[in-house]
């Protein structure tokens, strides 16, 4: 039987707090207690015909636990990625899953990283004029039809209501893939003239495609995302549009998520269904999959001939709008979980970690534990002030050392310990997540209120750097200059990233695709000079291309 990643409440397994500072290493055992639900093959075999990459693997590797079981293990993430990826979802309470196969729930703590990226793209997108709003999620399906590149891109993936109030409905709706054609019916409604351009707008909204495949975050049934859409009256002001957001999204990536993407512009092939060009942000996970991060889409006037969206100009004469569409969606939450962490679990970037700081109290006899509480509490009362999102974790049902292991678990990017000594001294024990062990940690930091805050502060910009330059490393150290097929293929059979002039056709794409299962993640903003030979067929070509598998 296949276990559920139900997550659990945590129960008492350890002594009270009344215990000297813990150096016990729990890192790869959390004990919770047993799933409240059985998995995947108790849900309706009517819910879905989807089948999860959990479930999949699960019962490739045979690590199934029974409802008995009491403990709960994060799998190794250096011997098998995706089981670490689904401990650590589980075990961090980011989300659960839904009772229809392929849906979950965002818990809390995955949301409010979600939060955190809506908090800093919806200063950008204001910043840049755009204006927020909502549309329906109900879409009629002969809107879908009239693009016939979008119809045929998005047909497999469609959820179709065609019942409603107990009657059958006169046209079947399409419950939303994406809002290209019912923005474009508005917009018919709203744009009259060059003077109502540019109309920029976007949407925080839930999307539904039917995944055969799911995987928590990174591909789910039901997701949630922005969608930003807009229409100028010039091709030019489109594709600075177009431009301007996929930059907004590798700033937000490189500054926010620590999260160093290759920006660049899609191959024809991989080009979104109904747009003349797609630009894509693309991330190199831990297991060295590329993860399409975020993309904005040049959509031309595809969709306004197809809907009679047109504008008087300066001129007179009648104008279809020229229009973009760009989209961040929770997967992002799942590149910031894959990109990194550890064994030990998450470790999160401070600017997007729900909790920048813990703060654990430590006491061994009951007539301290008075004097250490007020001295946590007021070292959270200071770093909450100073603006920081701070966890003062002052229960006593677990010891200290299960505390220190629980929340570097769950990515705490800092630390701060404070026992008798401390409070006697004036000072606190600070401990990064990124560095583990005794070189991470360090003593005697003055609990003054000015001096712990810059403190902190600067610890969390060394961390915010740190791991950004981490993956950046790791990024480069795994990209192979190819200059033939050959070399192509071994690249990507060592689970690398292949980067090679390119000129080749669609065909000989969709080869490579076939006998490697790579594709063109992306012809990179950033080109070398000159013209060089294709890799597959030797003629010239001015570009490059980067090659890798995908989720």
């Amino acid at each position: 039987m296949v276990s559920s990643l139900r997550l659990p409440a945590l129960t008492s397994l350890f002594s009270p707090s009344f215990t000297r500072r813990s150096t016990v290493s729990l890192r790869r055992r959390l004990h919770l207690r047993p799933p409240l639900a059985a998995g995947f093959s108790a849900q309706s075999a009517a819910s879905s015909p989807t089948e999860t990459e959990d479930r999949v693997d699960s019962k490739k590797s045979g690590r199934v636990q029974d409802r008995g079981s009491t403990d709960r293990v994060i799998t190794p993430r250096s011997q098998d990625f995706n089981a670490w990826y689904l401990d650590v979802i589980a075990n961090a309470e980011l989300a659960d899953y839904g009772p229809v196969r392929g849906t979950m729930v965002i818990r809390p703590y995955g949301y409010a990283m979600w939060e955190a990226i809506q908090d800093y793209l919806n200063v950008k997108f204001k910043e840049t004029g755009h204006s927020n709003m909502y549309f329906p999620q109900f879409i009629p399906y002969s809107f879908i039809e009239k693009e016939a590149s979008h119809v045929e891109g998005f047909s497999p993936e469609l959820a179709l209501v065609t019942i409603g109030g107990g009657k059958e409905l006169e046209e079947k709706l399409v419950v939303r893939p994406t809002s290209e054609t019912i923005v474009n019916h508005m917009f018919t409604q709203w744009i009259h003239s060059y003077r109502d351009l540019p109309l920029m707008i976007n949407q925080w909204a839930n999307v539904t495609r039917w995944e055969m495949r799911t995987k928590p975050f990174v591909r789910t049934l039901e997701f949630l995302w922005q969608e930003g859409h807009t229409a100028h009256a010039t091709l030019e002001e489109a594709e600075k549009e177009a431009l301007q957001m996929i930059d907004v999204y590798t700033k937000f990536a490189y500054e926010q998520a620590a999260i160093p993407v290759i920006a660049g512009r899609k191959s024809k092939v991989e080009t979104f269904a109904g747009a003349d060009k797609t630009y894509t942000i693309e991330a190199m996970m831990g297991d060295r999959k590329a993860l399409q991060a975020g993309t904005s889409h040049n959509l031309g006037q595809n969709f306004s001939r197809a809907f009679g969206t047109q504008f008087t100009d300066e001129n007179g004469l009648r104008q279809h709008v020229w229009q973009t569409s760009w989209a961040i969606s929770t997967r992002f939450v799942g590149g910031i979980i894959m990109t990194h962490g550890d064994d030990a679990g998450l470790m999160l970037p401070p600017r997007i970690a729900p909790i920048q700081v813990v703060i654990v109290p430590i006491w061994k006899k009951v007539d301290e534990k008075t004097g250490v509480l007020d001295a946590a509490s007021s070292v959270a009362e200071t770093l909450k002030n100073a603006g920081l999102k701070v966890k003062l974790d002052d229960t006593d049902q677990r010891t200290p050392g299960w505390k220190f292991n629980f929340w570097e678990m769950k990515g705490v990017p800092l630390r701060i310990e404070i026992g008798p000594r401390d409070v006697s001294s004036g000072s606190v024990v600070i401990s990064r997540r990124d560095i583990p062990g005794k070189q991470g940690k360090v003593f005697g930091i003055s609990m003054e209120p000015s001096i712990l805050e810059a403190y902190v502060k600067d610890r969390l910009d060394e961390i915010q750097s740190s791991l950004l330059q981490r993956a950046i490393s790791f990024r480069d150290s795994n990209i192979v200059d190819v200059s033939s097929y050959e070399e192509l293929k071994e690249a990507i059979s060592l689970g690398k990233w292949a980067r090679g002039h390119w000129s080749a056709s669609d065909a000989d794409e969709l080869r490579i695709k076939e006998e490697t299962g790579a594709t063109i993640r992306c012809f990179p903003f950033e080109q070398p000079q000159g013209t060089k030979t294709c890799l597959m067929t030797g003629k010239p070509a001015e570009e490059v291309a980067i090659f890798a598998k995908s989720y």
